[in-house]
């Protein structure tokens, strides 16, 4: 009898869990899941996410290192997501960091013409399979001259991102403003510690050291996962209701 009643118990838990929404992740390293969470310095922002959600949504982050919105779709990764998409279900879309790659033409697109058109579609199709799709800008890369001013490096993409939301009436979350303030209020020496900043010797993680402005460390993932669930409780979606 306890036997059935554990497989009637599992049988009805898989039924509720595949009639729960889920958020769905896509975008590049910045939100990706990082291996060995336990001793990799590095994190992803949406590899944060949990902690800020209720059980009662799923949470899938495709996002994977050094994907830009061309590579995404063309090695099948958005098409993985399409076929699961249902009505209500929720996806973030954060790209930008290697659509810039210029020398690279397997991801790098121009922002005024191909991005806004590889967003525009990523929108569209959601939306076609009764999803809820969700614009962000790219966080900033860690860029203070000499002067200890912060320096834009992604150029022309976020405008897009905001051109395109506000076009196609998104819901959006403008990360690179939330992040240049987090980075300015930690200032230009103090900021190192959102990133991956580590001498000779320093983590067995890194034998040789790292220096890296663009990645985050545990305390940067949190900080912006945080920044983006604020944001997304302020907004009528249906999301804000499974953020803690």
């Amino acid at each position: 009898m306890n036997k059935k009643l554990t497989l009637l118990f599992l049988f009805l838990s898989i039924i509720i869990w595949s009639q729960q929404p889920t958020l769905f992740l896509i975008g590049d390293s910045t939100m990706a899941n990082k291996e060995n969470p336990d001793r990799n310095p590095e994190h992803g922002w949406g590899q944060m996410l949990p902690s800020f959600l209720t059980t009662g949504i799923n949470i899938q982050n495709h996002a994977t290192n050094g994907r830009s919105s061309k590579s995404f779709r063309t090695e099948g990764r958005w098409n993985t997501v399409m076929k699961q998409l249902k009505k209500g279900d929720f996806v973030i879309i954060q790209f930008g960091h290697n659509d810039q790659k210029v020398n690279d033409s397997a991801r790098f697109t121009n922002p005024f013409t191909q991005y806004r058109a590889n967003l525009e579609r990523y929108v569209n199709e959601a939306r076609s399979k009764g999803a809820i799709p969700i614009l962000m800008t790219s966080i900033v890369r860690r860029n203070f001259n000499e002067n200890g001013v912060l320096v834009d490096t992604h150029k022309d993409y976020p405008l897009v991102v905001r051109t395109v939301a506000n076009d196609l009436k998104v819901a959006f979350v403008d990360l690179q403003l939330q992040t240049e303030q987090l980075e300015i209020s930690y200032g230009p020496e103090n900021s190192k510690k959102l990133h991956l900043h580590y001498k000779k010797g320093d983590d067995p993680y890194y034998p040789e050291g790292k220096d890296d402005d663009t990645h985050l460390s545990k305390l940067g993932a949190e900080s912006v996962a945080k920044l983006a669930v604020t944001s997304l409780k302020t907004m009528k979606t249906g999301l804000e209701k499974y953020i803690r």
